[in-house]
């Protein structure tokens, strides 16, 4: 939103609100297309509230999400997708450490814009952390306790250890610590929080907010706010997001493609508690009989890196990506030489059937977001029209 406010009819006014600037702009804008890809969505909407919350203008309730101040949580998110993509079989193994900019394991990515799932979700502070993905007969687990990560697929008894260096300790990064640290959606899935965050950052003059009937979402009272593009260069509709009336924190986040009248994308809290969890859930051994494996610190861009030079990982990450288009309109690309990922998304019999042949490479095609692989093994990501890939794809060569 940066130096704008909304007024009453949800239009932008100039405002120096530097608070909710800095909030709404914590996502890096390569992020957007493949982090939100990532998470896949609860169906249904949330039921109508029974006890009425006092009228919030959609600036206060945007504030209200913006300042709030849970630290401690635990509860069962439900995620489910239908976008037109063939429904995959659980990854079941623990995909390592997922950075920005980076498109490596993007078929664990696609796996879950296909089907339901449902995770259990551990915050206490910033360095304690758990998600459990509940996949069919199996478990997959991705842990942090201070400087410990650890990802653990029960499918094969396989677990990874991660130890972070002590810059991943600063804990100005994110009001939702589950996933945004170097071991950011390793288990495949974000908190509705996360994924409010990457919407609401692309907030702007292109963007009609408003805020419909109150909704309950895990047996909280909700503001529902409502998001809409002012461009038909996005395959987005509309998103809804339910911001708790006490806490402000986002427990539901819903998402309708353009011209469809029932949501294609959410992800929502079913329960939830606002107490510290016990620590003993972030507490992790492997299992007697698993193998272990130790993983490199990775940067940003995926590679291995030395992490006590945070300047040369990022520069090594700007190189290996690019970004075209800002906000809705935002393309996210790999630089040449990204064929190994493109193998990856592709190597799964019904996401290759899914992928249709398109002038310059192949096209996988949702209601909500498109994924380009070149032939000359670069991918592409956005949720925009597939002409805006390919132009994207034509520019960065």
């Amino acid at each position: 939103m940066g130096s704008n406010r909304l007024d009453s009819s949800g239009r932008f006014q100039r405002n120096n609100t530097a608070g909710r600037r800095a909030w709404l702009r914590w996502l890096p804008a390569v992020a957007a297309p493949v982090a939100i890809a990532s998470g896949a969505l609860i169906g249904s909407l949330p039921a109508g509230a029974s006890n009425p919350l006092p009228a919030r203008t959609p600036a206060q309730v945007l504030e209200l999400a913006a300042s709030h101040q849970v630290q401690s949580f635990s509860g069962t998110v439900e995620q489910s997708a239908e976008l037109g993509l063939p429904e995959l079989p659980a990854a079941g193994k623990p995909s390592g450490p997922a950075s920005p900019g980076s498109v490596g394991s993007v078929a664990s990515v696609v796996e879950l814009l296909t089907g339901t799932h449902t995770a259990r979700v551990y915050v206490d502070g910033k360095d304690n952390a758990r998600v459990q993905v509940m996949d069919q007969l199996a478990e997959r687990d991705a842990v942090r306790h201070g400087s410990d990560v650890w990802f653990y697929s029960s499918k094969d008894n396989t677990a990874e250890h991660l130890a972070l260096p002590a810059r991943s300790q600063d804990p100005g990064q994110t009001k939702d610590p589950a996933l945004s640290k170097e071991g950011q959606g390793a288990a495949g899935m974000h908190t509705p929080g996360e994924l409010a965050q990457q919407f609401l950052s692309k907030v702007d003059p292109s963007t009609a907010v408003s805020v419909g009937p109150d909704v309950s979402v895990a047996g909280r009272a909700a503001y529902n706010l409502l998001l809409e593009p002012r461009t038909d260069a996005t395959l987005v509709g509309k998103v809804a997001i339910a911001v708790d009336g006490a806490s402000g924190m986002p427990l539901s986040v819903q998402v309708t493609a353009r011209g469809a009248d029932k949501p294609a994308f959410a992800a929502g809290f079913t329960s939830l508690s606002l107490d510290a969890p016990d620590q003993s859930v972030f507490t992790f051994s492997p299992p007697p009989g698993s193998s272990v494996k130790e993983l490199p610190v990775p940067d940003r861009s995926g590679k291995h890196a030395d992490a006590h030079d945070p300047s040369a990982m990022h520069a090594d990450a700007k190189e290996n990506v690019t970004v075209a288009g800002a906000g809705w309109e935002t393309v996210v690309g790999t630089a040449p030489g990204s064929a190994a990922a493109a193998g990856s998304l592709l190597q799964d019999p019904l996401l290759s059937q899914a992928a249709v042949a398109v002038p310059g490479g192949r096209l996988l095609s949702t209601a909500l977001l498109n994924i380009l692989i070149t032939d000359d093994g670069r991918i592409f990501a956005g949720m925009v029209p597939p002409e805006r890939l390919q132009a994207a794809a034509a520019v960065a060569r």
